[in-house]
């Protein structure tokens, strides 16, 4: 696969603990790409070496055909790279109007986009975004990935953590929408009920992990049919 992003024989080690052994995964380009696991399974980590906020012990990360292992998070940034990592990931002390606007790379970017796809954000412009719930700052940092007009990656770790049930399949339609013309892979304890109803309009890969390693590649329908993640999977 020439077009997307990939981990190629990838080992990442904290310290003593390896947490990838030897992981080699391929997200699409234009594509919708889950990352399955529970915690600890190595999701996140795999997210983050490709983000390149981690490096790797071993292994190389491909782009487009590229090895672009050495390339730094801030260059893979510039090259169209859009992360949305786990946890706070807006600008605290900065106003919601503030972080939208910051989301861009002209000098005031059009929030109009953020503003449709998350109409709850309107009344919290004035707010400092550290004063906003779990909910609602995941809703502020995945507008970075809608404003982000120019990105041809989007990463994005448990992207509906804290949102209410209909915020969160509008969510995924987002994603879906956006992977249309991105390669778009998100992390996930497991497949969600949300992200089934629009899988059905579209292929999703799934590429589970286990203590580090892959135990299951394939479309999601296919996962549907061996069970639900985290099970031992068939060889």
């Amino acid at each position: 696969m020439r077009n997307g992003i990939q981990l190629r024989e990838a080992r990442v080690r904290y310290g003593p603990l390896e947490a990838l052994h030897g992981v080699t995964l391929a997200a699409p380009a234009p594509g919708l790409t889950v990352l399955l696991g529970r915690n600890g399974s190595g999701r996140t980590t795999a997210l983050r070496a490709l983000a390149g906020t981690v490096p790797l012990t071993t292994g190389t990360v491909a782009w487009d055909g590229t090895d672009v292992t050495r390339l730094t998070a801030h260059a893979r940034a510039e090259r169209g790279l859009c992360f949305v990592p786990d946890g706070p990931a807006v600008f605290g002390h900065l106003t919601v109007d503030e972080n939208l606007g910051l989301s861009g790379s002209g000098a005031r970017t059009d929030i109009t986009p953020a503003l449709e796809a998350f109409p709850e954000l309107r009344p919290l412009l004035s707010r400092r975004a550290g004063t906003l719930s779990g909910g609602e700052q995941r809703m502020l940092a995945l507008s970075r990935a809608l404003l982000a007009t120019d990105a041809r990656v989007i990463l994005v770790d448990e992207p509906t953590q804290g949102m209410s049930p209909a915020v969160a399949s509008r969510t995924y339609g987002l994603l879906v929408g956006l992977s249309a013309r991105s390669c778009v892979l998100t992390a996930e304890q497991r497949l969600p009920p949300g992200l089934r109803e629009h899988a059905s309009r579209t292929a999703v890969v799934v590429h589970e992990l286990r203590r580090g390693a892959v135990v299951f590649s394939g479309e999601a329908s296919e996962l549907s049919r061996r069970g639900r993640p985290g099970r031992p999977t068939p060889r």
